[in-house]
């Protein structure tokens, strides 16, 4: 077992990019667009922010999930939105290939290179989440998302989660909140391939409250978040 993790960031809902072979079907859904359903805001200035703290390779995309969600599995009835969800099967396919594939692919082949090699790969993946959604308050700065029955990623999210109410006991850090660290997503999906000691799969989620708000506490939470990140460079798996 190495001494220290192989990190790897991604962000699959980095931007709100559309291409411009399908900049028609969405000439009108520029508001959805710039909305949360359209990107994850802050989600990519924090990757690239943990990134160069990690000194890790990022992963991530720019163009907007409402064409294709890179973090839902294919037969799930999100990965393509209301908008693209009415194409023709054929371009379906095409937007599969063209964008979801080639991520998703390029990722799983960096883990399972670094797996191959003796190595332990932890995976970050950086999103964020809307305030409040039907009329409910999030209650919550930082969600650590995990599976709680893999051993590594449950000991890296405790000590994340120290780390940060450490230095900054004013911040919510919550697990398992507000998604579930289980449900269908990219991490659970490189689970079934890799095993507990070789790979553990993070999502961590940020409130958008900071991004979309006052910049000195973006900036002071985009640090905190690094340096609870840095302290993972010096953990063992175990």
């Amino acid at each position: 077992m190495p001494e220290t993790w192989n990190i790897i960031i991604a962000c699959e809902h980095g931007g709100n990019r559309i291409p411009s072979a399908y900049a028609e079907i969405f000439r009108h859904h520029r508001q959805l667009l710039d909305s949360h359903r359209g990107y994850d805001a802050g989600s990519l200035v924090l990757a690239r922010r943990l990134a160069r703290a990690l000194d890790a390779p990022l992963f991530f995309a720019a163009v907007s999930r409402l064409l294709v969600d890179l973090n839902r599995s294919t037969g799930h009835r999100a990965v393509f939105s209301e908008v693209t969800r009415t194409l023709a099967p054929e371009q379906r396919q095409q937007i599969l290939a063209r964008y979801y594939l080639p991520y998703r692919d390029e990722v799983e082949t960096t883990i399972a290179r670094r797996v191959a090699s003796g190595g332990a790969v932890l995976h970050l993946s950086v999103h964020s989440f809307t305030p409040a959604i039907d009329g409910r308050v999030r209650n919550a700065d930082v969600g650590l998302l995990y599976d709680p029955a893999r051993t590594a990623e449950r000991q890296v999210c405790q000590q994340l989660q120290r780390a940060l109410q450490s230095d900054h006991p004013e911040l919510r850090v919550r697990r398992n909140y507000p998604y579930r660290g289980t449900a269908d997503g990219f991490t659970p999906y490189l689970r079934r391939l890799f095993p507990d000691k070789r790979y553990a799969g993070i999502e961590i989620e940020i409130n958008q409250r900071y991004p979309l708000g006052e910049q000195h506490a973006w900036r002071r939470l985009q640090s905190a978040l690094s340096a609870a990140c840095q302290t993972l460079e010096r953990a063992k798996p175990r």
